[in-house]
């Protein structure tokens, strides 16, 4: 944990702030932190800066916040994501709330167990949990929203421009296509969004709806990786493309 994540419920009437639980625990067991030391915290949804600690007793923390700076920079990715196996799912929302995705829809396809969405692992707050720990990894403030769609066709027909927008360049990892990222324009883009399969990948009847939707496949290599280990990579190749561009620009 590299950030204590504040929330409005903390805020005592004097402007001080209260935490109890695992963030306490955290404070008192590992951070080991005495009164008058200062931690990284971070307002849900605000600022970052710093917190005098005022009391350190076992299961509860008080702070004297100072908030003064932004958190990092969004990465202007959204994900399309095919509901992973709720095992990989507790891998990937930490990693995409680790890096600054701002949107992600979990939605059904062929390849995807019906029990998955029976896991508890949907349940909102499950996902939540899982999200802050990626902030407070990252030192980040910013939840990303999750959505859950249970029928893959009429979200992509019905619902995938409102929610996506129709600026954003739309972008499909598929091993069958021949050009890698960094020749689909990616560099360019101001905002991406992302439609990672499950395990096995789409079907050709997803892969070919997303297509008729914008979305231009391409390439991660020869290499087969399972969506825990896809969607951190795929994001990582694409803020090191846009940061080449802008160091060139």
């Amino acid at each position: 944990m590299n950030l204590l994540l504040v929330q409005d419920s903390d805020f005592l009437p004097d402007g001080t702030v209260q935490m109890t639980g695992r963030r306490a625990q955290h404070a008192r067991e590992v951070l080991r932190a005495e009164p008058g030391e200062t931690l990284r915290v971070g307002r849900l949804g605000g600022l970052v800066g710093t917190g005098e600690v005022l009391e350190n007793t076992p299961g509860l923390l008080r702070l004297r916040v100072s908030l003064t700076d932004p958190p990092p920079p969004r990465a202007g990715v959204d994900l399309l994501l095919a509901i992973p196996r709720p095992k990989a799912l507790k891998r990937v929302l930490p990693a995409v709330a680790q890096l600054g995705v701002d949107r992600v829809v979990l939605v059904n396809a062929a390849r995807v167990e019906k029990s998955y969405f029976d896991s508890k692992v949907l349940a909102p707050g499950f996902v939540e949990e899982l999200l802050l720990q990626g902030l407070e990894q990252a030192r980040d403030t910013r939840l990303p929203k999750v959505l859950i769609r249970e029928r893959f066709r009429p979200f992509v027909e019905d619902e995938l421009d409102a929610i996506f927008g129709t600026e954003a360049l739309r972008l499909l990892p598929h091993p069958p296509a021949p050009q890698p990222l960094h020749r689909v324009g990616v560099q360019e883009a101001p905002r991406v969004v992302m439609a990672v399969g499950p395990d096995g990948g789409w079907v050709p009847f997803e892969a070919e709806l997303l297509e008729a939707h914008g979305f231009r496949p391409f390439s991660l290599g020869p290499r087969i990786l399972r969506v825990e280990t896809a969607v951190p990579v795929l994001l990582g190749q694409l803020a090191l493309l846009r940061e080449d561009t802008a160091r060139t620009a």
